[in-house]
């Protein structure tokens, strides 16, 4: 219960002040901004970055004032309109071109910091006394405390600078004033580089018709309608239409009293804010797209480290696994009379470099062993190489541009570095070739007692031979099973020690396979954290980040 009064509070909080909402779309949109750097057109997330600044700058600056701009073309009216709704003669009002060479900041009340118009950089300023009525000016009673009047140059002025200054006002001012002529209201300049572009700001614009007076009742009708019509056409259905007259007045009381609305309700600079943090993650959207990152299967992996296993080379240590298990085994248990012909045989594992060290070398990280191992073949480096391109096909399915070549550099440079990886992942891995081999050792002590019996009956036989030899008396006659036991000794020895050498050699056969296959699972474990670690784990992280950026974006469009 009490959780879902929090929230509710905190709702109705949002709602009543738009800065709260805001904070946080800024705040998403400078992280969305963070996660598209390098992937996205870097004029974008400059934009994003700049619109976030920007947005946190006006916030902390006198907010509870309200920027308006007069903004026109050369001949509108617009600096006759300012003077007539400030009831003053600040502006100078004239036929050359351009008329209105630097901003005039008329303001109202104490809100209106001189702070803020220094952050806009707009030097020429007058303060209208809002407790005295102007004579001759309307508006008189409507309450515009807080309210910054601009004048700005022509957009249409020959003077570039003046251009310049009037793109910069029209970023940064909070509601928008445009003030057309009945010859020029259709202007392509005003509507192709203004109005279309600031579809997204309808909430925070007016267009004002100026010098209606100029009009019959008709005409001044079918001008309306026209600008109507043109400004529906371009997306900007919700502006309001007015027309006034800076010479008679007609209309400019309605024009104070919308003004007097927008500064009481203090959220034209949200408002505005919003509208630019909404448009510039709009462009971030576009940039970036809208598609849920890809997600990577099971059998691309799978694949990748079944590749990356014949690469690094674990079919041969597998293969040397089961020989060196079988050598080892046959010196262990074979008859030693003839087993020890295969010590001159080279262990499979020592070849490689592998199987030799203790399990605190195995275990030490500061260790960088080298193996062996033949160099992959062309093949092999060709299988690699399909499955790191099929998983970077696969990571980047239907990415835009910049974060399909993101994931695709992720793959390529996770590449570069893997065969020492590898490398170091097999001669690290303990192939558990030291133990599991006790009764070996009980063989061995058997065979070896078979061996003594056959000592013990060759000496028997020469001992009676040297005795008939030298005339002697003989020793006496001993029969095991109606065989002299002599003879018992030396064959029974030698038979029962190759019967022994066989058996055993079935035990080592079966044992050389289970280590093997058990080595091999290792290896190929191995393997797969090198996979996981060098390739699959990056390229999961941009994809993340994609996500990333692609939630932020979304917050931050409110």
């Amino acid at each position: 219960m009490a959780g879902s009064l929090v929230t509710r509070g905190r709702g109705l909080l949002q709602r009543r002040d738009p800065t709260v909402a805001l904070t946080d779309r800024v705040r998403a949109l400078r992280e969305a901004a963070d996660a598209c750097e390098g992937r996205v057109s870097t004029e974008v997330v400059d934009e994003a970055y700049r619109v976030s600044l920007q947005v946190d700058r006006r916030l902390a600056l006198s907010g509870g004032a309200t920027v308006v701009a007069l903004a026109g073309a050369t001949g509108s009216g617009k600096s006759s309109t300012f003077n007539a709704l400030t009831g003053t003669d600040l502006a100078t009002v004239g036929v050359r071109r351009p008329t209105t060479s630097s901003t005039m900041a008329a303001t109202w009340g104490e809100d209106a910091g001189e702070e803020l118009l220094d952050w806009l950089q707009v030097r020429r300023r007058h303060v209208v006394d809002s407790q005295t009525d102007t004579a001759g000016a309307p508006g008189r009673g409507v309450e515009l405390d807080g309210l910054v009047l601009l004048d700005l140059p022509d957009h249409d002025s020959t003077a570039a600078e003046h251009r310049t200054e009037v793109d910069r006002l029209v970023a940064l001012v909070d509601v928008l004033v445009w003030v057309v002529d009945p010859q020029k209201y259709a202007d392509a300049a005003l509507h192709e580089r203004y109005l279309r572009p600031l579809a997204g700001h309808a909430a925070v614009m007016l267009v004002v018709l100026n010098q209606v007076d100029t009009l019959s009742p008709d005409a001044r009708a079918a001008c309306l309608r026209d600008l109507r019509r043109l400004l529906d056409g371009e997306g900007l259905g919700g502006v309001e239409v007015l027309g006034v007259s800076a010479v008679t007045g007609e209309g400019l009381d309605t024009l104070l009293a919308r003004l007097g609305r927008v500064v009481a309700g203090k959220r034209a600079a949200a408002a505005r804010l919003a509208a630019d943090v909404g448009a510039v993650a709009a462009r971030l959207e576009s940039a970036s797209g809208t598609d849920p990152a890809p997600e990577l299967t099971r059998s691309t992996v799978s694949t990748l480290d079944t590749s990356l296993g014949e690469a690094a080379g674990v079919p041969v240590v597998t293969q040397a696994v089961d020989q060196a298990w079988r050598l080892r085994g046959g010196l262990a248990t074979g008859w030693p009379v003839l087993a020890w012909v295969a010590k001159f045989k080279p262990d499979p594992l020592r070849r490689l470099r592998l199987g030799s060290r203790s399990r605190k070398e195995i275990a030490s990280p500061t260790r960088t062993s080298r193996t062996s191992i033949p160099a992959r073949s062309g093949v092999q480096q060709a299988r690699v190489d399909t499955a790191l391109r099929t998983l970077a096909d696969e990571a980047s399915d239907g990415l835009h541009r910049g974060w399909s070549d993101a994931v695709r550099a992720t793959t390529r440079r996770s590449g570069d570095g893997l065969s020492d990886a590898l490398d170091r992942a097999v001669a690290t891995t303990d192939l558990d070739v030291d133990r599991h081999r006790r009764w070996w050792s009980a063989v061995r002590v058997l065979q070896w007692v078979l061996v003594a019996g056959v000592v013990a009956g060759l000496g028997w036989l020469g001992s009676a031979f040297l005795l008939a030899y030298l005339q002697l008396p003989p020793l006496p006659q001993v029969v095991w099973w109606r065989f002299p036991a002599p003879t018992v000794l030396v064959v029974g020895g030698v038979l029962a020690g190759l019967l022994v050498a066989a058996l055993a050699r079935i035990g080592v056969a079966v044992g050389a396979r289970r280590r093997a296959r058990l080595a091999r699972q290792r290896l190929l474990a191995a393997v797969s954290r090198v996979s996981a670690e060098q390739v699959v784990a990056p390229v999961r992280a941009e994809l993340e980040r994609y996500e990333t950026a692609r939630a932020a974006i979304v917050r931050a469009q409110g």
